[in-house]
């Protein structure tokens, strides 16, 4: 058995289709990087590890390959891909256009309600800023999804879905290395904005975060030159 492949497996509902679950499972595993870039992973073992058969396993590895998470070579295997430059920099640019904007309406049409929800997933977000960072991801991503909702655009925000999976894979690798407080002070600062029904900062506040992934990809990538395939120049 691959020894990526040895802790505890998320259960396989078998009343669903189970490709699409094995592909949410193993994206979730690629973008935290439990799988890590390079790793093999087999039809065989992926299979035995989540007791389901080789079809499903195989339907899953080709999206996995269309969602650029891994690469398929013929005769030699599969292999989790390294984190493609260029696409998170296309990531960034694009969730920050789509973001601006939707913290822009968000402070038009927000709800005193709906700033308490807001309130309330910051405090757990301080909560587990002092080293807990799967769980501050998960905050992270429930808080950006629920100004979204706010603005009308939780469809939008599921549109973005796929364009976030290789800026997510760096996200995962920066909370485990760089304080976590600076977020939720960004985080904080937006939700401000929101509530002083401020549209010009609330875009300003939104830009300013989504744009630290930048600066914290050269950190992140000379710790981990393995993990990345160099920015075309």
């Amino acid at each position: 058995m691959n020894q990526s492949l040895t802790t505890k497996p998320t259960a396989i509902d078998p009343t669903r289709a189970v490709s699409p679950q094995l592909f949410t499972c193993l994206r979730d595993r690629i973008v935290r990087s439990e799988l890590e870039p390079g790793t093999r992973l087999s039809e065989v073992d992926v299979a035995t590890f989540y007791n389901t058969s080789r079809q499903p396993v195989r339907e899953a590895f080709i999206k996995l390959s269309e969602a650029g998470l891994i690469d398929i070579r013929p005769q030699r295997g599969s292999f989790v891909s390294r984190i493609d430059m260029d696409s998170v920099l296309a990531a960034q640019f694009v969730r920050e256009a789509v973001e601006a904007d939707i913290a822009r309406v968000a402070a038009d049409c927000v709800t005193d309600d709906m700033l308490a929800d807001l309130d309330a997933n910051l405090i757990l977000q301080r909560d587990c800023a002092d080293g807990d960072a799967p769980a501050f991801m998960a905050l992270d991503e429930a808080f950006h999804l629920m100004i979204a909702v706010i603005a009308g655009q939780g469809a939008g925000w599921a549109f973005l879905d796929g364009l976030r999976t290789q800026m997510d894979r760096v996200r995962h690798l920066t909370a485990s290395q760089f304080p976590l407080e600076i977020l939720v002070e960004q985080h904080t600062q937006i939700v401000d904005a929101i509530r002083a029904r401020d549209a010009d900062a609330a875009e300003q506040k939104m830009r300013q975060h989504l744009r630290r992934v930048l600066n914290d990809i050269p950190t992140v990538a000379a710790a981990k030159p393995d993990f990345f395939i160099a920015k075309d120049t």
